[in-house]
């Protein structure tokens, strides 16, 4: 089976992408680099912040992700008093 391109096709925005580039970047900016100078950094380094920041984004997003689930049992929770 092929696949055919699509063309004039927009791609879809993914907001947890967003949100992880900007974790990511926020990481860097923290340490004092931007995404733009890692290329310009020695593989080992570059590749040891990336990891990095991978895992600060993944930690921080799984913390929105918690506190949105809790946010939403307390409304269902809070629903349920007002009946």
């Amino acid at each position: 089976m092929t696949a055919k391109p699509t063309n004039n096709v927009e791609p879809i925005e993914d907001r947890n992408a967003l949100l992880e580039k900007i974790l990511i970047e926020e990481y860097l900016h923290e340490k004092g680099y931007t995404l733009k100078e890692l290329k310009k950094l020695p593989a080992e380094l570059a590749d040891k912040l990336m990891k990095e920041a991978s895992q600060y984004a993944s930690l921080k997003m799984e913390e929105v992700e918690a506190r949105a689930h809790f946010v939403k049992e307390l409304q269902d929770d809070g629903s349920s008093l007002e009946k």
